[in-house]
């Protein structure tokens, strides 16, 4: 049985962006986060059922000119690895 994950997001805070990107980076993040899980499981930080209050997944760098998808995907990247610790 695959287990139910659930992640909310309470704040993603973003620095040199548009903000009219905003919904468009939130999308890109959800759908990576959802790809992450699908291939590669639950990080060993919520393995066995594990809840997790709040995540500090750190800095991610975006390089100009990273548009939104590629932005949402590097952040999902960032606050997957921040789930494992």
């Amino acid at each position: 049985m695959t287990p139910r994950v659930e992640v909310d997001i309470g704040e993603l805070v973003l620095h040199g962006f548009d903000p009219r990107d905003r919904h468009a980076i939130g999308d890109a993040v959800q759908r990576e986060l959802a790809r992450l899980f699908a291939e590669r499981g639950v990080p060993p930080g919520l393995a066995g059922g594990a809840e997790v209050d709040r995540v500090d997944a750190g800095a991610y760098p975006v390089r100009p000119p990273a548009g939104a998808a590629a932005a949402g995907a590097g952040l999902a990247e960032t606050v997957y690895g921040g789930l494992g610790r």
